[in-house]
């Protein structure tokens, strides 16, 4: 046995071929009865529990190193079908390792089944909302009603039904918003296994001005993933100048499908 913790990329049923170059430096398998786990030896210096916690608030290393953990699982599921494991995660031994696998060995295959030659992709929607509402009058019956009637009116009512359009416009707005994250969603969905939806984001989190009306994971097998990234570019394309920004991206290890359960 090697010194020093093991940090746990993957584990599958299958062997996978670890080719000695620099791609592979350092990873090893490391076999479980019918398992194998993608691990590399590192030392307590930088990923002890206390020494993790210190560097996880570090943003260069965060990104580096979990740029390296998802690497590692990709090239990984280009030979095999895997279960990742989040990133960060160490086992103290081998022997911690195997308990892990023997308390989760029913799960694991079934996960694996569940998993195997699909990949996770990530589609989050923005509404650039001044973009839209140059287009309220286009898109909105009401709103368009609403406008024939400020311009016949005499300035006194006009004024007034300028702030009660203006009302209306944010309603419409947020209404558009739901109906084209729906139909969206909807469609990616018709094409995934399994979708998760995730929590919207606030700006201060996106960086971006624009916001956030749509925030899923979806599970492609990689048979319809042509189809899927198709279908994001279409909505791109039929929905350009309203104010809608989709981002399309993957493939991901699949991270948020993975539901691993002690057995009974």
């Amino acid at each position: 046995m090697m010194n020093g913790l093991i940090y746990a990329y993957c584990l599958s049923n299958s062997p996978p071929d670890l080719r000695p170059d620099a791609e592979w430096e350092g990873i090893q398998s490391l076999k479980f009865d019918e398992f194998y786990v993608t691990v590399k030896y590192v030392a307590e210096s930088e990923f002890s529990e206390d020494n993790l916690k210190t560097n996880l608030s570090d943003i260069q290393w965060l990104e580096k190193n979990a740029r390296e953990h998802v690497r590692v699982i990709s090239l990984m599921m280009e030979q095999i079908t895997v279960i990742p494991f989040n990133f960060g995660t160490i086992y103290k031994s081998e022997d911690s390792l195997r308990k892990f696998i023997e308390d989760y060995a029913d799960s694991l295959i079934e996960n694996i089944i569940h998993l195997e030659w699909k990949e996770e992709w990530a589609v989050k929607i923005y509404c650039d909302r001044t973009a839209l509402n140059r287009q309220i009058d286009e898109l909105s019956e009401e709103a368009a009603a609403l406008e024939k009637q400020i311009m016949a009116s005499s300035p006194g009512k006009a004024f007034l039904l300028k702030r009660k359009k203006a009302d209306l416009i944010e309603y419409e707005m947020d209404r558009l918003c739901k109906v084209f994250g729906q139909e969206c969603y909807d469609e990616f969905k018709n094409l995934s296994e399994t979708t998760k939806l995730n929590n919207l984001l606030p700006k201060e989190f996106t960086g971006r001005e624009d916001t956030m009306i749509l925030n899923a994971t979806f599970l492609i097998s990689r048979d319809k993933t042509i189809e899927f990234v198709s279908t994001a570019r279409l909505f791109k394309i039929k929905n350009f100048g309203l104010g809608f920004q989709i981002e399309c991206t993957g493939p991901w290890p699949p991270f948020s499908f993975v539901s691993i359960k002690e057995k009974l």
